[in-house]
């Protein structure tokens, strides 16, 4: 799976006073995306992310906002679909405590990685499934053409007998 590429903030550089806060614009380049053995891409590959930071008595919050378009296969019949997200995540960064649920992941010392903070937001606002349309109707499972737009009578393939039972074919009833 591709990594995301690094976009890294030195935080301590915004010197922000416990109650400050700031708003930055930044264009975060985003990796290739591996979903079900698919990949999808953002376009823009870089979009502009908004970062709100924000300093408080023992760490800072963090809250980014972005629009992102995705391309890529159906995940029913492998047509291209494509996909408008609007992702918000956040993030609280404590310093000074060993309780996980108080630091985030995407900080390390003073930097900032929203690189990978914007890939991972993304993966979380993607739905189950990307589709080509609401009502894809996916792969014929005998043929494997897709079913959008195809007749029925096409694809009233004859099932295969199961073999468990095909010698009950043999049998003679009078």
């Amino acid at each position: 799976m591709p990594t995301a590429p690094e976009t890294v903030l030195d935080i301590s550089r915004l010197n922000l006073s416990p109650g400050d806060g700031k708003r930055l614009d930044l264009p975060v380049e985003l990796a290739p995306f591996e979903l079900g053995g698919q990949t999808y891409v953002a376009d823009p590959a870089a979009p502009t992310v908004r970062l709100e930071a924000s300093r408080h008595s023992s760490g800072f919050a963090f809250k980014l906002n972005f629009p992102v378009h995705l391309e890529g296969p159906c995940m029913r019949c492998l047509e291209p679909a494509a996909i408008d997200l609007d992702v918000e995540a956040r993030e609280v960064d404590t310093s000074g405590t060993d309780d996980m649920e108080l630091r985030s992941p995407y900080v390390d010392e003073d930097e900032l990685d929203i690189g990978r903070w914007a890939h991972d937001a993304v993966l979380l606002a993607v739905p189950t499934q990307i589709l080509c349309r609401p009502d894809c109707l996916g792969l014929c499972p005998t043929c494997g053409e897709p079913l959008n737009g195809a007749d029925p009578a096409d694809h009233d393939h004859e099932k295969p007998i199961d073999p468990r039972w095909s010698a009950l074919k043999d049998l003679k009833l009078e």
